[in-house]
């Protein structure tokens, strides 16, 4: 999942798309990003992201309440709320909506790369956890069926 991740950057303002679509460009990922709320929605039901960068305020919609309309892509995408408004609040609300990180404008870069590094590895060890419970579940239903067959003979 590492470097080929997809990642969906959503922000109004075209500048900060840019740079971030540049910046992770050249880490590898690959980059693709939104201006709105609305096209943020659309692409998740089309594509599948490993990662949404998601602005705090969007012109058409609050960051916060996107959160909870993007289709979760299957393995979880996990969202990181970007803001120039950091408050206590906000970060409280947008954890409780389904955020997975919070990261504050100006960007320090080391820190959003960490942060987006540190997300996926989480939802690495969620995929992973989950392949081992559909395998345990498989294993287990396999000796149910065996037995209930020896028990019908």
């Amino acid at each position: 999942m590492g470097k080929n991740a997809r990642i969906l950057v959503v922000d109004d303002d075209e500048n900060i798309r840019k740079v971030l679509i540049t910046i992770l460009e050249d880490e590898g990922y690959n980059v693709e990003s939104a201006e709105t709320a609305q096209k943020a929605i659309k692409m998740t039901e089309r594509e599948t992201y490993n990662v949404a960068l998601i602005d705090i305020r969007l012109p058409d919609m609050e960051g916060i309440e996107l959160l909870t309309k993007m289709k979760d892509t299957t393995p979880k995408m996990r969202k990181i709320i970007i803001t120039g408004y950091p408050t206590l609040q906000n970060a409280v609300e947008a954890v409780n909506k389904g955020a997975d990180a919070y990261i504050m404008k100006p960007f320090n870069m080391d820190r959003v790369l960490a942060t987006i590094k540190e997300q996926l590895e989480k939802q690495k060890e969620e995929l992973k956890y989950s392949q081992e419970k559909v395998a345990e579940f498989i294993e287990t239903r396999v000796r149910e069926l065996e037995m209930e067959k020896q028990v019908s003979k």
